[in-house]
């Protein structure tokens, strides 16, 4: 991927949610591109994390994007929240709801950058007829609704899939669920450029995590 800048998106889902303004703190410290913020509802993904007035309160322990992935459904009543509570990014996914292109447009008149995010199951192509609304496609590389999962292989291919629908397009390709150390080169060898890391990277020390995520990353991309 050397047209795009390769990212690394900590998911606070994995930190001490007794500090979480330290742990955001401590992730920009540690050279974090973004912050991927997990929203679940309980509905949609059988587990509820937070809403918007917690991510409001992280809003001034950080200046690095907000990178905020709802698993929410419905998602539309929520998007207006979450942009006037901080989110830079707001991916909504695109089995939460029969009207996809309504979504993407309610989210640009926000002003905010608009992600689609696809469950293991749901195919690519479903995109076909948005992807140049969307600014970020997310692949889900676990089922959705718990941190710690292992990646699924099989998944490498359909991170293939999406790069080659993105083509040439200012899109970035995010991948989210069991990205490691060990598995970053491929992921990024397959065509991702963001890459989402909760407990590889708040299990450890923090910064040296990040680094170590990079720079497995980064030797693919040389």
């Amino acid at each position: 991927m050397k047209h795009r800048p390769l990212l690394i998106s900590p998911s606070i889902l994995a930190a001490d949610f007794s500090k979480l303004g330290e742990e955001v703190r401590a992730i920009e410290a540690g050279g974090a591109d973004w912050v991927h913020i997990d929203v679940m509802d309980g509905h949609f993904v059988p587990n509820i994390s937070f809403g918007f007035p917690v991510m409001q309160s992280l809003r001034p322990h950080s200046k690095l994007p907000f990178d905020v992935h709802l698993m929410v459904a419905p998602v539309d009543p929520y998007l207006a929240q979450f942009a006037a509570a901080g989110a830079d990014i707001i991916t909504v996914h695109a089995e939460a709801g029969p009207h996809l292109h309504r979504s993407l447009q309610a989210i640009r008149a926000l002003g905010k950058k608009a992600g689609v995010s696809l469950n293991p199951a749901t195919p690519v192509s479903v995109l076909e007829h948005v992807i140049d609304q969307i600014d970020l496609l997310l692949i889900m590389t676990v089922n959705p609704g718990f941190g710690g999962q292992s990646f699924i292989p099989a998944m490498l291919d359909k991170i293939r899939q999406a790069r080659a629908l993105i083509g040439g397009r200012d899109i970035d390709l995010e991948v989210d669920g069991g990205v490691t150390e060990k598995n970053a080169g491929e992921i990024v060898r397959a065509g991702a450029n963001v890459l989402v890391a909760g407990s590889a990277i708040f299990k450890g020390e923090h910064g040296k995590q990040i680094k170590a995520i990079r720079s497995a990353a980064t030797l693919t991309m040389a």
